[in-house]
């Protein structure tokens, strides 16, 4: 036996194995049940978790290599600790409902594959892990202990390692010592000191991970230091340590690994075995995994068919890719025998194959089609040459290639080919599908052809996945179709020696374009039929799928920018930048880079000894905002000048600098580009430029913003919902004391200071108003009394008051917020007004850190989203009303709540009527949306 090539009959329990594989298996189910969308067997059982196993097994096999290997798992019943310690674990919520049967089917999984699924009552699986990593050890054999979990890094030496499969990550001494500050041999110490809240471990109070590390690497282990406790010269550390020296003893006893469990099977039985192909596929196809069923065929055989449905959010397709069936249309008539081919039938894929990834300056060089999964061509209109089967091949120097070569490859002209492929492409009883096909949708515009009605496979696995994982095509096409597709560094390499796809010769550009239009149709296929059975269609039918012609169109128009304007800004802020620098530079007492952390956090630190300094783990100064804004906070006058020069640098360098070089030749006008599946809540994203982050309250913002301009004749409109995230707080909270300031048109944020700190909203001092908007939209983000404390500069008693107040005076938004955190630990998951799926991780996260991140996010994101949906349905209803209107107006930007439209100067007081009122009945709320509007020469005269 050698170490690549683990034996698969035979009992072994004679021999010493090389390799033993450990897999914690209780877990990795709640890892893989928080990491994968929600998921039902064709029962409707609840599977993710074990589609997750199987595949983490599958994977595990081939990259481990194990001569031996087993799945471990806790029993349902208490372990030996909570003889001598009853509250231990005794606070751990429930596992979520969804999760509840998958156990069982996770130890059938197990059992499938063939593994020894191992579990002993009394024991937890990190005891039977610890005993069987230290029999291996013992007999010379090396151990991967397949987890993340904490309490099994105590295990790891030379011979024994651990791996994360999530991350795939291997945990080594180096790794170790990174968390725990510690070598793994003195792990157990630092778990007994510092205590587990998830476990109910006590530890010592006061006493955290980093405090134990230094005291156990200056005493040496923890009987030396509960013996020398008082030594220590911290008095309240000391006091701590020897008051609770029997609780850090109880703590270090649970915390430890037993090596020594009884055990019933022997480490021999767990020799690597090959699974019954019949069993194996058998339990797979009866869960719907049938992504798994080819791989499962191709790794150890089996011929057995079955003819069972899919499981509902897992996705696959039995018929394999052949690319021999892909074609190369070359002429008029087999162009025209496509076209009618996806006539009849109804559906087609399309994708354009361009020379740029920007969508407006991009050369038009190919269309892809695919009518039915298998099948597909692509239609060269734009190749320089490169015929197929023996045509040119540039080799490394793409630049010596002729660029109209009587030699260029026979294609169809690009004007007759968008004429005949324009009836098609707009044909309203023609699906049009693609992936991204905002893209596509803006090129083939520029060439006269409006694509509808249309499906986005990357939109629709964003409404049924969220960001659970990403929707890139190839990213899609592994996860659903278990298919790794031709990568574009594969045909047009990568780096200097890359070429643009025009270059590409014939045969590989078929077989890549095809192949894209070809996987595109068959996620389409997988993906569209869980809209409806996951309940998700009036989120992609109403909201994301009618947004993305909207988006193209926005997108296509840009907004017209002054490039003087910002070259002025930039010369502006150069000097205000230099004239800082030279204060700062006397300030200091002497010239040093500003824009080096290290060269500041000399200065600030070390020559100028102000408060506060602490160093990153490589020995450097910590010299982020936060450090810069408390030092300013103090009268500190050198970071304030320097968080002022940061402002200004970063002004000049992300906008007034860059945005010059995105105005577009040929139109004088920018381009966003907007994301429709980057965020988690919903909202869109703004990319090459990204406009939504320009500053709005700074005067510097309101600078860059004057640059944006209007077209002669015409005028800048700014439509900006009011408090949006604030009534819909009211109406899904159901506060009736907001529901009626808002209905009253009252200032809500001086209503909400007159019933927090009882004063008179007449001749109310601006600072007691300020207060409660903090308070008010602080609340919406689960702020902390810390956090308020912070961002209004008072004692954190003084904030906790206020909080206080806040929830007797609306006393349903604490009910709002517990119900939304139930919610999110029970389904993973949390819904906005209109039925959109929100993933929230980390709800049940061991860490508590982690945990009450993912509680702020299950209160936020209700509403924060809901807020994105809302200003979706106003963005797809605005053009059409515009529209029935007679109006010229057009829809420019969206920007988080705002929106930007251009308008003939002698129609901007009508738009602004239209505009408004389908914005305030974009939702039908229990309190009014109010829509704030302004008219302008430049976007900071309309806001």
């Amino acid at each position: 036996m050698t170490d690549s090539a683990p034996s698969s009959t035979g009992s072994s329990a004679d021999k010493s194995p090389r390799r033993v594989v450990l897999v914690d298996g209780s877990g990795f189910i709640f890892r893989a049940f928080h990491a994968l969308p929600p998921m039902t067997s064709p029962d409707g059982t609840p599977v993710n978790a074990v589609y997750g196993f199987c595949t983490m097994l599958m994977k595990l096999r081939e990259d481990t290599k194990p001569d031996h290997m087993a799945v471990i798992f806790d029993t349902k019943g208490k372990s030996f600790r909570n003889d001598f310690y009853p509250d231990y674990k005794a606070h751990r919520p429930p596992p979520p409902e969804e999760l509840v049967p998958q156990f069982g089917l996770i130890r059938d999984a197990t059992r499938a594959f063939n593994l020894p699924s191992i579990e002993l009552e009394g024991f937890e699986a990190d005891d039977l892990i610890a005993t069987y990593a230290r029999q291996a050890e013992a007999e010379g054999s090396d151990v991967i202990i397949v987890s993340s979990d904490k309490d099994l890094m105590q295990l790891v030496t030379d011979r024994v390692q651990m791996f994360d499969a999530m991350k795939n990550r291997t945990i080594g001494a180096a790794e170790v010592l990174e968390k725990f500050g510690v070598s793994p041999d003195k792990v157990i110490d630092i778990q007994a000191l510092a205590g587990d809240s998830v476990d109910n471990v006590p530890g010592v109070p006061g006493i955290g991970i980093k405090t134990a590390a230094q005291l156990i690497d200056e005493y040496g282990d923890l009987d030396s230091l509960l013996e020398r406790a008082g030594e220590i010269k911290q008095p309240k550390r000391r006091e701590k340590l020897i008051e609770n020296a029997e609780l850090a003893r109880i703590s270090r006893n649970l915390v430890t690994l037993k090596t020594d469990v009884p055990v019933v099977e022997p480490l021999g039985d767990f020799e690597l075995r090959e699974p019954d192909p019949e069993v194996l596929l058998s339990f797979i196809a009866s869960h719907g995994f049938k992504s798994l069923i080819s791989k499962v065929k191709s790794k150890f055989g089996g011929d057995v068919e079955f003819d069972s449905p899919t499981a509902a959010g897992v996705g696959v397709n039995d018929i394999k890719v052949e690319k021999a069936e892909y074609e190369l249309v070359q002429d008029e008539d087999r162009l025209k025998h496509w076209i009618s081919e996806a006539e009849y039938l109804g559906t087609v894929a399309v994708d354009t194959e361009t020379t740029s990834l920007d969508a407006h300056t991009a050369k038009l060089v190919g269309v892809s089609l695919s009518t039915e999964p298998g099948n597909g061509c692509y239609i060269p209109l734009g190749h320089v040459s490169g015929e197929a089967q023996g045509g040119f091949d540039f080799g490394d120097n793409p630049a010596d290639s002729p660029s109209n070569s009587k030699d260029a490859p026979k294609q169809i002209k690009l004007e007759r080919a968008i004429e005949l492929l324009k009836p098609l492409l707009e044909d309203p009883g023609v699906l049009k599908v693609g992936q991204n096909l905002k893209y596509d949708m803006i090129v083939l515009a520029r060439h006269g052809i409006k694509v509808a009605p249309m499906d986005d496979t990357m939109v629709l696995s964003y409404v049924l996945d969220g960001t659970s994982h990403g929707h890139g095509m190839d990213e899609l096409a592994e996860l659903h179709l278990d298919y790794k597709p031709i990568s574009f560094k594969d045909v047009c390499g990568s780096g200097k020696t890359q070429i643009t796809f025009d270059q590409v010769p014939l045969d590989k550009a078929l077989d890549y374009a095809a192949e894209d239009a070809d996987i595109t149709l068959r996620l389409h296929r997988l993906l569209k039929p869980r809209i409806a059975q996951e309940h998700m269609a009036s989120v992609y039918e109403t909201l994301d799928r009618p947004l993305v012609p909207v988006l193209a169109e926005m997108e296509g128009l840009g907004v017209k920018v002054d490039a003087e304007i910002l070259k002025n800004l930039s010369e502006d802020f150069a000097k205000r930048m230099a004239a800082l620098e030279e204060t700062i530079h006397e300030m200091a007492g002497e010239p040093f880079n500003l824009g080096s952390p290290k060269q500041l956090g000399e200065i600030l630190f070390d020559k100028m000894s102000l408060p506060g300094g602490k160093k990153t783990k490589t020995g450097a100064w910590q010299t982020g905002a936060d450090v810069l804004e408390a030092l300013a906070a103090q009268g500190h006058d050198l970071p304030a000048k320097l968080l002022e020069w940061r402002q200004l640098s970063k002004l000049k360098s992300t906008y007034t600098d860059a945005l010059a070089h995105h105005i577009n030749p040929n139109t004088g006008r920018v381009h966003t580009s907007y994301g429709q599946t980057n965020v988690n809540t919903g909202r869109l994203s703004s990319n090459d430029p990204n406009l939504q982050n320009i500053p709005i309250r700074s005067e510097e913002g309101r600078k860059i913003r004057t640059a944006f301009i209007a077209e002669p004749g015409h005028k800048l409109i700014s439509a900006d919902y009011s408090q949006i995230e604030l009534r819909l707080l009211a109406h899904v909270a159901e506060i009736d004391a907001l529901r009626e300031a808002f209905k009253n048109g009252e200032d809500i944020h001086a209503a909400t200071a007159s019933k927090v700190f009882g004063v008179p909203i007449k001749g109310m001092d601006p600072m007691v108003r300020r207060k409660a908007k903090a308070i008010n939209f602080g609340i919406i983000y689960g702020i902390s009394a810390f956090g308020l404390a912070n961002q209004l500069g008072i004692a954190q008693k003084e904030a906790k008051e206020f909080i206080e107040a806040y929830f007797e005076i609306y006393p349903g938004i604490r009910d709002y917020m517990d119900e939304a955190k139930e919610f999110a630990k029970k389904h993973g998951f949390v819904r906005t007004l209109f039925g959109r799926h929100i993933h929230i991780n980390g709800i049940n996260d061991k860490n508590g850190m982690r945990r009450s991140f993912g509680e702020r996010a299950a209160i936020n994101a209700p509403i924060q989203g809901g807020a994105a949906d809302i200003i979706k349905r106003a963005m797809i209803a605005v053009p059409n009303a515009l529209l029935d209107a007679g109006l010229k107006t057009r829809m420019l930007l969206q920007v988080h709540d705002e929106l930007i439209f251009e308008a003939p100067e002698d129609e901007a007081e009508k738009a602004i009527k239209t505009i408004r009122e389908v914005m305030e009945n974009a939702a039908h709320l229990s309190v009014p949306l109010i829509a704030d509007a302004g008219i302008g020469d430049s976007w900071a005269d309309a806001h």
